[in-house]
């Protein structure tokens, strides 16, 4: 018997890396919009832009800055970068604007922040494109996108940059594929408050969090290696956010594996608590289907799902924010070794089934109507009462990818401090809840009708607790940008 599941979950793993890197079979996704250009190269319409936009290329070497590269370039240029070591923060708030690698004989244009920065790239423009990068050493993020639509975030190789790896926040439209993260103490790709997204074909290993789907409408995640991490791949409700949910997020064809490395995220961030042996798990999230991934030798469990009772999440500092994860489907995945090591918790619920080990998959705390596809495959608790799902399969959800490409967001004034906190503040500062920095309540009562005061710390900040990481300067943000969202964060009642 063993000989035979050892066979086919060999079988099965020589099909996915097969369809992985070969891309070849009926369900590998389809390719992106005409509009993503494929390879930007001078004359294309570069990024995502509308329409042909013909641009001129700036070509950057060693000694040039990148800063000055995009200062100088228009909307539709192409920016190349040539193998070299750049040291700076590259912050891009034009439309269409193209930021490109040029990889030559191996070597890498390279960005290091030498420990002592804290972005490399930050982006708000819309239908931005970066690829072919390699970026090391920074304090905060590698790429940061600000309330940018159209994005294109691809085959990028980024190591040890802090709290987070890619993070495309409150952004539509967007494809984060081919790139590989490692080091990173938060989550090595985070897709925050956006809708229409494809996470595809990207390694994650040794993180806190592989790739994390937060508060996120409308996501696919498929064909990624997420390995050697705290927790693989995530779908979560944070509460406190301006974006009050999370759901259609299908997470399918991923191989899962190992994910059992020591949590080393900040103390008190809502990662802090996933216990190593993670492999996906839903905490309070909503419509998500889970299909054909191989999940294997994640000791605490392969599948969690949870409410927030269950995860420590207080459901009090956010009553908009519905607390159960509702309507998940669970279609066939191959799973194996899984449970050999679980936390306490999980090892106490599992001796009330006679086992030691913990689960392939378990569901606690609240929710409705679930589904399940074969339970007796796996070592199980929580899901006796799914349903038996009617659909077998989500072939027919290619991308989520939209037809055209999505306008910009308005930025006009009587919106742009609700706009900033949205792109910029509110990945790390809910409403009451914590997250990285502490919750805007805790600000407004530090900083009650004195606006300045926040702008100026916005630009030039002081650590000052040690319960909070180093807040990284915003002070590419204009001085009437800083006000606007000083003066928005203050107005906030929830």
């Amino acid at each position: 018997m063993y000989r035979a599941l050892f066979a086919a979950a060999v079988f099965a793993i020589g099909i996915y890396c097969g369809k992985l890197f070969f891309r070849q079979g009926s369900d590998v996704p389809a390719p992106a919009p005409a509009y993503f250009s494929q390879s930007a190269a001078q004359g294309d319409s570069v990024g995502i832009g509308a329409g042909t936009i013909t641009g001129k290329t700036i070509d950057v070497k060693p000694g040039q800055s990148i800063q000055e590269a995009v200062g100088e370039a228009a909307p539709g240029d192409l920016i190349r970068i040539y193998p070299g070591v750049y040291n700076e923060t590259v912050y891009i708030d034009k439309d269409n604007i193209s930021l490109q690698g040029v990889i030559i004989n191996g070597e890498w244009p390279t960005l290091d922040g030498k420990k002592t920065m804290n972005d490399a790239i930050l982006y708000s423009g819309n239908s931005t494109l970066i690829e072919n990068i390699k970026i090391t050493n920074y304090k905060g993020n590698a790429i940061m996108g600000q309330a940018g639509n159209n994005y294109v975030i691809r085959n990028n190789w980024i190591i040890d940059t802090g709290v987070y790896g890619i993070f495309p926040q409150f952004g539509k439209n967007g494809i984060v594929e081919r790139n590989i993260l490692t080091g990173i103490e938060d989550a090595a790709i985070y897709i925050g408050m956006c809708d229409n997204v494809d996470v595809r074909f990207n390694e994650v290993f040794g993180n806190v969090a592989g790739i994390e789907i937060e508060n996120s409408r409308h996501a696919l995640v498929e064909y990624n290696y997420a390995h050697d991490n705290t927790g693989g791949i995530l779908a979560f409700l944070t509460p406190g956010l301006p974006i009050k949910t999370c759901y259609d997020v299908i997470i399918r064809n991923n191989y899962i594996y190992n994910n059992n490395t020591t949590n080393f995220g900040a103390v008190g961030s809502t990662v802090s608590h996933i216990p190593p042996g993670t492999g996906i798990l839903v905490m309070a999230a909503d419509d998500i289907t889970i299909e054909n991934n191989i999940v294997t030798g994640n000791d605490n469990a392969g599948i969690t799902i949870t409410d927030y009772g269950y995860a420590g999440v207080d459901h009090a500092t956010d009553p908009e924010s519905e607390p159960n994860s509702d309507r998940i489907t669970l279609l066939d995945n191959v799973m194996s070794n899984n449970g050999n090591n679980p936390t306490a918790d999980v090892k106490t619920i599992m001796l009330t089934k006679l086992s030691k080990l913990g689960p392939d998959i378990i569901a606690v705390g609240g929710g409705v109507g679930s589904c399940i596809l074969n339970p007796n495959r796996y070592r199980t608790f929580g899901v006796d009462a799914y349903a038996t799902c009617q659909s077998v399969d989500t072939r027919a959800v290619k991308t989520y990818l939209l037809d055209k490409p999505v306008m910009p967001r308005t930025t006009a004034m009587i919106e742009k401090g609700k706009m900033t906190y949205y792109g910029v503040c509110s990945g790390c500062h809910s409403y009451s809840a914590r997250l990285v920095g502490p919750p805007v309540n805790i600000i407004q009562a530090l900083y009650k009708n004195n606006p300045n005061g926040i702008a100026e710390f916005i630009a030039n900040p002081v650590h000052k607790r040690d319960d909070y990481p180093e807040m990284p300067p915003q002070n590419y943000l204009s001085e009437e940008t800083r006000k606007a969202v000083a003066e928005y964060m203050l107005s906030i009642t929830k």
